[in-house]
């Protein structure tokens, strides 16, 4: 795992400053301690910082063809690398590394920009070919590893694999983009390809970026894949789930060659679980496992790790976190680089830092619910289509839209009574209904938080727009599978796999996620719905599967979650840091929010009279980002 950056001068030759190019990729260091290479050339400057995990002796990049004419920095792993060697020696190809960084630039000669629908793995790369005087960006499928880009206003192509790169240049200009804001405080997250700042970019997952010199305006960005849900698989149960067993073996041995510790999370989940046995049946020698407790044990799960680590003879690890442990807030804000407001960031850094301390690569669960159908709300939504199904939208909005306006928001009665945003739901199309049920502030709480001069200046744009334009591409009638598919390209990359980089970067941990092998992930697509979701049981064919592997109890138990205690936080340790942060200066004059808004989340907060945990958590990440733009450099 590594960190990769670059300058690129679309107007011609010129040379760029050494200093500024060692810069940019020095600060992202962390991502790759081992070893740090750069190349310039006229007009170009690339970067790598590496971690080394394979062929730890040769590998270093930035890594070049036989003649030096093609260059490539790179950030993960070609897992069939091994695979695409000896073809492309066939076709009289030469290697002198034995990385799969070097099978990239071989691919390129041999196959073009189609190199990238050959390679199996998690991805982000730049090549320079000098002969066709172009520069080439691609990222892995399921968006597993980020790469951030942008044009400044002298002509200079920027990228690297976090967007501090982008901000260390000078000239870019830090324009906040009203856009990102709205999809913030529905989201938790700014959505690819958006960044917090307008004239930044992420490329999204599956897609490459073209750039040659000449160019006036950044291209468009070309998608090379996509899943497609047909649902049609006519497999049988007992052999799906012997087929499913399978697969996830192939994907985790795939993901166990390293040349250095290995081991992987177990947080006593189905998912990490499942990947632990998986392990366990490829190796002789036991599996380092490694997993984080809370004090707190409403929030615990580390006793169905120790079953699964006990039942297979892993060298298991705990560290328990305390219930106060949210001394992170800069530190991630550093790392996330925009506002970030999953506060699962808080022990999945933890667990990363434990990790380190015993393995360089950890294999993780993430990636199941998605392709599984493991989330409540996957449930959820499908017994309200069935209501919206059978009731015209006509009659649906004017019924359940007065209900939802008038039903209080009750945080503090038990689930089945919470029934305000589902009467809200009820009353809209499915792609809006699920957009609601993923928003972390619903319309009508962010139009309650957001100035009146902030709201013009979105000019009636509503965050529901980015499902929107997923959905258009999504080609599926299916109720599951439409949400699934909306989840790869807004949550898991968005959300999940942006909070595991950054923090397993932040300690040099390479993760590895075998239930996002995207021929897993394609082949999971073809089977029915009612295999991932069967009487009212999520992940169904993936529990029925692993039965023989796995006890009951973990299997069948309710979902708990990576959570914290953020509402008891805020009320205790927490208050004063969040009345500083969603009260101060740089709030009110960022002239995003309503003064009143503020004040009255945190007083009702504090009072007991309403949980606003989400909403608090959401501004006091957002006031770190403030807060850390104030201290860069001019």
């Amino acid at each position: 795992m590594c960190g990769i950056s670059g300058l690129f001068d679309t107007r011609g030759l010129g040379a760029f400053d050494q200093r500024l190019a060692e810069h940019i990729n020095n600060i992202q260091a962390h991502r790759g301690p081992d070893e740090a290479g750069l190349h310039l050339e006229p007009g170009l400057a690339l970067g790598h910082h590496r971690l080394s995990i394979i062929d730890l002796s040769t590998g270093q990049q930035p890594l070049f063809n036989e003649d030096g004419s093609v260059c490539v920095v790179f950030n993960g792993e070609i897992y069939n690398f091994q695979e695409l060697v000896p073809e492309l020696q066939q076709l009289g190809h030469h290697f002198k590394t034995r990385s799969d960084t070097e099978v990239i630039v071989h691919a390129w000669e041999a196959w073009g920009e189609a190199c990238v629908q050959r390679f199996r793995g998690m991805f982000a790369f730049a090549l320079w070919d000098r002969n066709q005087g172009t520069l080439f960006l691609a990222r892995d499928r399921l968006g597993v590893k980020p790469l951030h880009y942008a044009l400044l206003p002298d002509g200079t192509f920027v990228f690297g694999s976090e967007l501090k790169v982008i901000t260390a240049c000078p000239g870019f200009d830090r324009q906040i983009d009203p856009l990102a804001v709205e999809a913030y405080f529905s989201l938790g997250y700014v959505p690819d390809p958006r960044c917090i700042y307008q004239n930044a970019h992420k490329l999204p997952s599956a897609h490459t970026l073209t750039i040659r010199r000449g160019m006036t305006a950044l291209p468009e960005t070309k998608a090379y894949w996509d899943v497609r849900f047909s649902n049609d698989n006519p497999i049988t149960q007992p052999d799906a789930e012997a087929e499913l067993r399978q697969r996830v073996s192939d994907s985790v041995r795939l993901r166990m060659i390293a040349d250095v510790p290995l081991g992987a999370f177990l947080s006593g989940g189905v998912d990490s679980s499942a990947v632990v046995a998986s392990m366990a049946g490829q190796t002789s020698t036991p599996v380092r496992t490694c997993a984080i407790g809370f004090d707190n044990p409403d929030f615990n799960e580390s006793a169905f790790a120790q079953q699964v680590a006990q039942r297979y003879g892993t060298d298991h690890r705990l560290e328990v976190v305390q219930s106060d442990d949210f001394d992170l807030i800069d530190t991630l804000a550093w790392l996330y680089d925009e506002p970030f407001a999953d506060s699962s960031a808080l022990p999945t850094y933890r667990v990363c830092q434990m990790a380190r301390k015993h393995v360089t690569v950890a294999l993780s669960g993430d990636g199941g619910d998605e392709s599984l159908g493991g989330y409540r709300r996957y449930r959820m939504h499908l017994g309200e289509e069935q209501v919206r199904g059978r009731l015209p939208l006509g009659l649906r909005q004017p019924v359940f839209g007065a209900l939802g306006s008038v039903y209080p928001k009750a945080d503090w009665a038990p689930r089945m009574f919470r029934a305000k945003t589902t009467f809200q739901a009820m009353s809209m199309d499915t792609v809006q209904a699920y957009h609601h049920s993923m928003s972390h502030l619903r319309a009508d709480q962010r139009e309650q938080l957001f100035s009146p001069e902030f709201l013009r200046s979105l000019g009636g744009y509503n965050a529901v727009e980015v499902f929107r334009e997923h959905a258009e591409q999504a080609q599926t009638d299916d109720p599951l599978a439409l949400i699934q598919y909306l989840d790869y390209k807004t949550w898991l990359v968005g959300d999940i796999n942006t909070k595991v980089d950054r923090a397993s970067m932040a300690h040099s941990l390479e993760v590895r996620e075998p239930l996002m092998d995207h021929e897993l992930v394609e082949w999971l697509a073809t089977l029915p719905s009612d295999f991932k979701i069967r009487g009212g049981e999520g992940k169904y064919i993936f529990k029925k599967a692993f039965e023989p592997l796995l006890p009951h109890e973990v299997l069948y138990r309710p979902k708990m979650g990576f959570s914290v205690p953020l509402a008891a936080w805020l009320r205790g340790p927490l208050a004063q840091r969040m009345r500083e942060s969603v009260l101060s200066e740089r709030m009110l004059a960022s002239g995003f929010f309503r003064q009143a808004s503020l004040q009255r989340l945190v007083d009702q907060h504090l009072a007991g009279s309403f949980d606003h945990a989400t909403a608090l958590w959401m501004l006091i990440m957002f006031d770190a980002f403030l807060r850390l733009g104030e201290r860069a450099p001019a």
